[in-house]
This record gives structure tokens, sequence and C-alpha cells, in this order.
């Protein structure tokens, strides 16, 4: 595997300024530093879809199962919690080389417009995407706007 420099045209002046030392360190950090700390922490990643009547979420939580999902509904906040667990999937006599996929716990909060009818919400989860249905409660649609007589 073959390293790259960035080559910096502006190197050998800024090498002798007195924080030039200071920026090739943080430039060549990565290069010391283990690589999975510049990963980003997993989160569920959502659409969010509105009309007249309801919500509809989509939300991307890749291998965790159906009973390791809740998702919580409080007046306009929507809390999804997933837990993705490890299987272990090495052998007798073999051995991990590379691991580059997430388990552990994740969730995600979102909060909107309306306040949703959880009585009526439904949460269906297939192929890794969660799908939510979430009514838009009746009396929270906003203001009623009264006739002046």
């Amino acid at each position: 595997m073959a390293n790259l420099t960035r080559f910096n045209p502006f190197g050998e002046i800024t090498r002798n300024m007195p924080f030039g030392k200071l920026d090739e360190l943080f430039d060549n950090l990565e290069n010391i530093l283990p690589t999975r700390m510049w990963e980003p922490v997993p989160r569920i990643k959502m659409d969010v879809a509105e009309d007249k009547q309801s919500y509809t979420v989509h939300a991307e939580i890749p291998g965790a199962r159906k009973d390791d999902i809740k998702v919580q509904v409080e007046g306009r906040q929507v809390t999804i919690m997933a837990e993705v667990k490890k299987q272990s999937e090495t052998r007798e006599g073999e051995r991990l080389v590379h691991a580059e996929r997430y388990y552990g716990r994740e969730s995600r909060s979102i909060v909107l417009d309306h306040e949703v009818d959880e009585k009526k919400a439904v949460a269906k989860y297939e192929n890794g995407v969660l799908e939510l249905k979430l009514p838009i409660l009746e009396a929270s649609r906003g203001a009623h706007q009264l006739p002046i007589q």
C-alpha cells in the first residue's frame, strides 16, 4: 500500500513560522493515530415526509433485529432506539483481520411540527429500514381562526 503526501507549495515558508511544526503535526495526525478515531459515530439516518394527515418516517437501521428496536412517541417528539448485536462469525482456526461494521446501541430523536396520535401510529421494519406512519393529532393542527360577527 502506498502512502501519498500532499504537496504544500508554502511548506518551506510555514516551516519556520512559530506554529509551522504544529500545523504539520495536525496535517499528519491521521497517519499517526488509528483510523477508527476519524470515523463518524454511527447515526440512524432518517427521511421524514408530511402530508395533511400524517408523517411518514423511514429510518435506516441495518443489522438490527426487530426485537432490538424501540420507538417512543411523546407529543411532538419521536425517539428511535436500536441495538445491533455482534454475531460471532469466525470459525475455529480463523481470525478477524479487518472489521468495519458497528455493533452497539444507537438512538435518534426528532421533534415534529405537530403532535402525533400515538394510539394510531404504526411501525414496520423490513430489510434494515424502519417505517413509521404517524397520524397527526387533530387538536394540534394549529390555531383555528374564528369568524368575526
